[in-house]
């Protein structure tokens, strides 16, 4: 069976992931309010950690959230060094 030739990878596309990772905090959060009338309920049935695992994805996407917003300014400012030190492209005729 002959071998089909490799291609170069295609370039990682790129997300948005501050949306993204903000609204996982967000259901992180209404889920914690969810739950939070029922942990009497919850912990009667073995399942009281429940809001407080909730509470814990909030805060760790809060987390998240500051890193991926500071991620995507310093990429940012990454590219507009990158452009701001290119030569002018010289025009061939």
């Amino acid at each position: 069976m002959p071998k089909t030739p490799l291609r170069p990878s295609p370039p990682p596309l790129e997300a948005n992931d501050v949306m993204i990772v903000g609204s996982g905090t967000v259901l992180w959060f209404v889920a914690f309010l969810v739950l939070l009338p029922f942990h009497s309920t919850l912990d009667r049935n073995g399942h009281g950690n429940w809001p407080w695992i909730c509470l814990a994805g909030g805060c760790l996407g809060l987390i998240g959230l500051w890193y991926c917003r500071a991620r995507r300014d310093a990429i940012r400012r990454s590219e507009a060094a990158a452009q701001d030190t290119e030569p002018p492209a010289t025009r061939l005729d």
